[in-house]
């Protein structure tokens, strides 16, 4: 039996190499830890059903790899991203100095409304950070991004990232701000909205007829 779904969302996970990227999904898709990971090759891809809001959304994400020489390949992908999880590592600052290009990226390529929540990943090695809250808490602000800490490892705040991203897009069809019929929004109708409004269209053509 084939899912039910009210929307699909596409949705990429981009930051530089190491940052925990591909962990974050499995964390997300499975609810473990991947132990053993090397670095990406080119795109991975992972989906999931979640509840948002009470409406029924696939996420459909694409991990994407952090190393320069795949930047051509990956770019491909951008287009048509309804959401994106911006992420770097809190014991890095070279990969929280490298979040402007990658920002730049997501905003020229896949859409200048693409709705991008900062993750700062390894929130479980706390001793080794090199990054402060309150530095990229400023950093997103002033970029008009949403901002968690994460941890791969343990899980906590993985499953809330990806849902606060979706939320947001939701709030937005909601509101006429995103389109799901417009092309290249990365936003699709799922099977169970067309039969929500198959359902609706049907009631309101009752009273018109006179049998």
């Amino acid at each position: 039996m084939s899912e039910s779904y009210d929307f699909l969302f596409k949705f990429l996970v981009i930051g530089s190499a190491g940052t925990g990227k591909s962990c974050l999904l499995h964390q997300f898709i499975e609810n473990k830890f991947k132990a053993e990971s090397s670095h990406t090759i080119g795109v991975e891809f992972g989906s999931k059903v979640v509840n948002v809001g009470g409406r029924s959304v696939k996420l459909q994400i694409w991990d994407t790899a952090g190393q320069e020489r795949f930047r051509s390949v990956t770019r491909s992908y951008y287009r048509g991203a309804a959401g994106a999880l911006l992420v770097y590592d809190i014991t890095s600052r070279e990969t929280y100095n490298a979040l402007t290009n990658w920002l730049t990226d997501a905003r020229t390529l896949a859409s200048p409304n693409i709705i991008i929540l900062l993750v700062g990943n390894k929130k479980d090695l706390e001793d080794d950070r090199e990054v402060t809250f309150l530095e990229a808490s400023r950093f997103a602000q002033e970029n008009e991004l949403m901002f968690l800490e994460t941890s791969a490892l343990s899980g906590e705040n993985v499953e809330e990232a990806f849902l606060k991203c979706a939320k947001s897009i939701l709030a937005k069809i909601e509101t006429g701000e995103l389109d799901p019929e417009r092309i290249g929004s990365g936003i699709q109708y799922g099977d169970a909205s067309f039969r929500r409004l198959n359902r609706q269209q049907q009631q309101q053509r009752r009273p018109e007829c006179s049998c």
